[in-house]
């Protein structure tokens, strides 16, 4: 064999390694992306059945039922147009309540029911940790302080 025949076969062989490499990558990726829906979206049936995405909205007023003794949640989760009734098995999220934010992955069933093997309770955008909070308000006061300073030394 040739110098030029082992460099053509190392370079084929090279080609086929990625080749392989970045179908497993891309398909490892694609099954791996969640997209999200909208109820709107659900009831207008452009989320996909028996696939995994994520549905976002808010939890409708006086629609969670617990199953007594068990972790068997049912919920509706509303974008104030349309809604989706909701089952998860599990424990829920401290901030999980009605009448608040929710982000749920899982999959629609042939009923229309979306069966969650995930739920995150969403906060506003206003929310802030304890900490940051506090170190923003010792600022705050601090800031008032020298204010303070500067407007009773300028009398």
């Amino acid at each position: 064999m040739t110098p030029r025949q082992r460099r053509t076969y190392f370079i084929l062989a090279a080609l086929v390694t990625i080749s392989v490499a970045t179908f497993f990558i891309l398909r490892a990726f694609n099954e791996n992306l969640v997209f999200f829906y909208t109820p709107s979206q659900i009831a207008s049936k452009e989320a996909p059945l028996n696939k995994n995405f994520r549905i976002g909205g808010m939890v409708l007023e006086k629609s969670l039922r617990r199953e007594p003794g068990g972790l068997q949640v049912e919920f509706v989760v509303t974008d104030m147009v349309k809604s989706v009734p909701v089952q998860f098995n599990g424990i829920l999220p401290d901030l999980f309540k009605e009448g608040k934010g929710v982000v749920a992955q899982g999959q629609l069933n042939e009923q229309g029911v979306f069966i969650a093997s995930q739920v995150l309770a969403k906060h506003d955008e206003n929310y802030m940790p304890p900490e940051a909070k506090s170190a923003l308000d010792a600022a705050k006061n601090n800031q008032n302080a020298i204010s303070k300073t500067l407007i009773n030394s300028d009398k």
